[in-house]
């Protein structure tokens, strides 16, 4: 034992005793090295220098990692994005969607001009640097900060073609580092060549095209191959804003833009300044394309559910150019365009509205024949018909009153419009006046507040709440007192689904816009008759058919009374939100079924604006169209003769904010005096001390005379 311990002891020592000896001979060593004043100071700066940007490279390539994930795939050239041709339901052309791209040029074809142009105004040093051009970024920076903006980019042209082919347009620190490491990792793996080729097919060049072979068709119908130095260099002056340079939206901008490119050329040593004298004294015309109108806000809803369908179908996602048969009725969809445009034109003023939304479909297939999303897609591309949400107010009471018939209630049935306190919020109907007791058919035809409130708090609002997903809304509904007053925000496609499984009886068909969908080869790969799911009954069928007739009184007989269609049977309900911000009017017949939405998209108020105003006269507009010239269906529980025993009642009442007709009072006053003294006893009285909360519903006839 002691043997071994001594062993262990001289070995440690001997040990420890070279490793002093090897520091003290490396620190002698260091010694002869050592700086002092001026030059100690930067050898000590430039090693923490070092030190530190070595830790700052590597959490830089840690952010770059996920961008480096994409560089795997083997389909990185390719491009994820549809090219969509877009035909109405009769297989007319009527827009596109996706990208506009086509790489069939080899770059040896693309005109030499086009190319100088290009590096001329992108990257000059293109050829000269190694993915990041630290020349070109130091005088952009000195640019910038001279102007006090950002007047130059510092990107290079692999920079930039890295954010195309990887990464998005967000303006961020981590975005900025990925792109520099995708750089320099396109620089090893293609040829500047390669590179070049890559970026002149994927850049962005605005109307929906990516690349100058397919900007040329667009803005000039030429061939890539046949460009002017004049059309080389507005096309060149696209790649820094397409949308603020497109010529065919602002020409003046896009010549203008021109110009700075040849002058570019010139500087960049390219060409002289007499070689370009010719393309600054003719620049380039574009092809007017001013009067061509497109369905957008249609279109881009229709993309929205192709991409949708790419995300369930495998044969769609394969195939990513495919040309789409909509559901689209072109002729239906001017009408809605110019009813909307003109009520804003003659009206907007007056009642101080300025946008408007329509949705349009058909109840049997919930196809979309029509839909505007606002009155101006170029000032605007915001959908109001399938984004915007919305309050409706008294269109959602039908909600609330088809719950009522499927729980043992029915038109005739008595429910007092009297003062309700429910924890101290009172609604009141417009006009500070209540009926008494009235039938459910009345207070709906009237657009009586306190009795859908008094209905949702005997059944339960979430039963309410319930029936309306089921029939067709999919915005969020806050169960609170107000709901039944239409509080919750909805979208208007929503409400016009909705309201079409009245139409039906009953039963639900899932709204849809795209019919069918060939790939380029011109094979059908999408059928929606083929594959879309049956019907489904959400309502009973008597309770459908019990609230046809009620709204169709609405119509003949109550607030609706601008919506009347001419030898059409109409159904349908008003809507107008507190403070007049919303006003709606949301109706059906046989053959189709519409919502139609004005209001302001800052919630303004508006200057008393009701939904048996605009919206019903709009909507009178539109489906009066849609009916002319074709066989029209009955709406379940609607009489064939409901329409002519209309008509003679609007003979009594021709005025629609005018008084009730002298019949429809004495019977009235007969049900008041019989059933009078039954209204204490299912009345609910208000708490002492607590105050009544106003919460009028302008939507009654004394409003929209």
């Amino acid at each position: 034992m002691l043997s071994a311990d001594a062993w262990v002891d001289t070995v440690l020592w001997r040990f420890f005793t070279a490793l002093r000896r090897g520091l003290e001979g490396y620190s002698a060593f260091l010694r002869k090295f050592r700086a002092r004043g001026v030059g100690r100071l930067g050898a000590e700066l430039g090693s923490d220098a070092l030190t530190f940007g070595l830790g700052g490279l590597i959490v830089m390539l840690t952010f770059a990692l996920p961008a480096f994930e994409e560089t795997a795939r083997s389909d990185w050239r390719t491009t994820d994005d549809f090219s969509v041709t877009f035909l109405d339901r009769f297989g007319n052309e009527v827009g596109h969607r996706g990208i506009i791209l086509n790489d069939t040029v080899p770059l040896e074809d693309i005109p030499d001009h086009m190319i100088k142009a290009a590096l001329a105004t992108e990257d000059r040093r293109f050829f000269h640097h190694f993915g990041i051009d630290v020349i070109g970024t130091f005088r952009a920076m000195v640019e910038n900060v001279r102007a006090r903006s950002v007047v130059q980019g510092g990107s290079s042209l692999t920079q930039q073609l890295a954010k195309n082919l990887f990464l998005s347009n967000e303006r961020t620190l981590e975005r900025k580092i990925k792109e520099a490491f995708l750089a320099l990792w396109l620089e090893a793996n293609l040829t500047k060549r390669e590179i070049l080729k890559l970026y002149l097919d994927r850049a962005y060049m605005g109307g929906g095209t990516f690349g100058v072979t397919a900007a040329s068709k667009f803005y000039f119908n030429k061939n890539v191959r046949d460009l002017s130095l004049a059309e080389a260099a507005m096309l060149a002056g696209l790649f820094k804003a397409p949308t603020k340079y497109a010529p065919h939206i602002n020409l003046p901008a896009a010549r203008a833009r021109a110009n700075e490119v040849l002058t570019n050329m010139v500087q960049a040593g390219f060409m002289t300044e007499g070689q370009v004298i010719g393309a600054r004294r003719n620049p380039a015309v574009a092809v007017d394309r001013s009067q061509e109108r497109a369905p957008d806000h249609f279109l881009d809803y229709a993309f929205d559910q192709l991409k949708e369908l790419a995300r369930t179908k495998p044969a769609l996602a394969q195939d990513r150019i495919v040309t789409v048969r909509t559901t689209l009725d072109p002729g239906l969809q001017r009408q809605a365009e110019r009813a909307v445009l003109s009520t804003l034109r003659e009206y907007s003023d007056r009642y101080g509205v300025e946008e408007g939304a329509v949705a349009v479909l058909v109840p049997d297939s919930g196809a979309v024949r029509a839909m505007v999303g606002g009155k101006n897609y170029g000032a605007s591309q915001f959908n109001r018909a399938v984004d915007a949400l919305r309050q409706p107010g008294s269109s959602f009471k039908p909600f609330v009153y088809i719950t009522a018939f499927q729980n043992g209630y029915e038109p005739k049935s008595i429910v007092p419009d009297a003062p309700i306190n429910i924890g101290g919020w009172s609604p009141r109907n417009y006009g500070r006046r209540y009926r008494g007791a009235v039938t459910l058919k009345t207070a709906l035809t009237k657009s009586i507040n306190t009795v859908p409130v008094r209905l949702a708090q005997a059944l339960g609002r979430d039963k309410v709440v319930e029936n309306a997903y089921k029939m067709g809304i999919t915005s969020e509904l806050k169960i609170t007192r107000a709901l039944p007053l239409g509080v919750a925000e909805v979208r208007v496609l929503d409400m016009a689904a909705a309201y079409s499984t009245f139409a039906t009886g009953g039963k639900r068909n899932k709204v849809f816009a795209i019919q069918e969908v060939k790939n380029s080869s011109g094979d059908i790969i999408y059928e929606h008759d083929r594959e879309a799911p049956p019907p489904e009954r959400v309502l009973q069928e008597k309770a459908a058919m019990e609230m046809n007739d009620v709204l169709v009184n609405v119509v003949e007989r109550g607030t609706g009374r601008r919506a009347q269609i001419e030898g059409v049977v109409a159904a349908g309900k008003t809507g107008t939100t507190q403070a007049y911000r919303d006003a709606w009017f949301v109706g059906y017949t046989g053959n189709y079924a519409a919502a139609v939405w004005f209001g302001n998209d800052d919630f303004s108020r508006t200057n008393r604006m009701t939904g048996g105003s605009l919206p019903a006269m709009t909507w009178q507009s539109i489906m009066e169209y849609a009916h002319q010239g074709i066989e029209l269906k009955t709406l379940p529980g609607v009489e064939a003769e409901t329409k002519p025993e209309a008509a003679e009642v609007a003979k009594v009442d021709p005025d629609a904010g005018g008084s009730r007709p002298r019949l429809l009072r004495e019977q009235s006053m007969a049900v008041l005096k019989q059933i009078g003294e039954k209204l204490s006893e299912i009345s609910v009285p208000a708490l002492p001390g607590q105050r009544a909360a106003a919460f009028p519903d302008t939507d009654t006839s004394t409003v929209t005379r």
